[in-house]
């Protein structure tokens, strides 16, 4: 399926209701992915994905989103503090558009600015240890990109 700019409400009305959402936080080295309940409403950190090939990464998260009942993707799109798009846009597009021809689930990008800097915020002041944020950071950061998301639907 091509990845799409379109808006997250018409993604969402295009799929089936028994479908759940997954929240994707790519970086260079770790992908971190969440899923939404069933309703819809929630997110949840599901994995930290250690970025190798890239088709064994998207064979990972094709085997998650087998599982979870997936029907949409929302991918955060590292947006700069100006709006505009930079290197590391283009390469969350590039990883969009080569992941749409593996899988046929729908991709909407969202804007992740932040995502990260706010849950290291909320670790540090729940005196979580380097190494306890370095473990879960990317997931809890797709969390919030997916929670973001459902959360404008509202």
């Amino acid at each position: 399926m091509a990845t799409t700019d379109i808006r997250l409400a018409d993604a969402i009305a295009a799929i089936p209701a028994d479908r759940r959402l997954m929240g994707l936080d790519l970086g260079t080295k770790t992908i971190g992915v969440a899923t939404s309940d069933r309703t819809r409403m929630i997110a949840t950190p599901v994995e930290t994905i250690a970025r190798r090939k890239f088709t064994q990464d998207a064979e990972r998260l094709i085997a998650i989103a087998a599982a979870e009942n997936i029907g949409l993707i929302v991918l955060g799109l590292p947006v700069n503090m100006d709006g505009t798009e930079g290197p590391r846009c283009q390469s969350t597009r590039s990883f969009a558009r080569n992941f749409g021809r593996l899988s046929p689930i729908p991709i909407v990008f969202w804007d992740e600015r932040l995502s990260t800097a706010a849950v290291e915020r909320m670790l540090i002041q729940a005196d979580a240890s380097r190494a306890k944020r370095d473990e879960v950071i990317d997931k809890l950061a797709a969390a919030w990109i997916l929670q973001a998301a459902l959360d404008s639907l509202r």
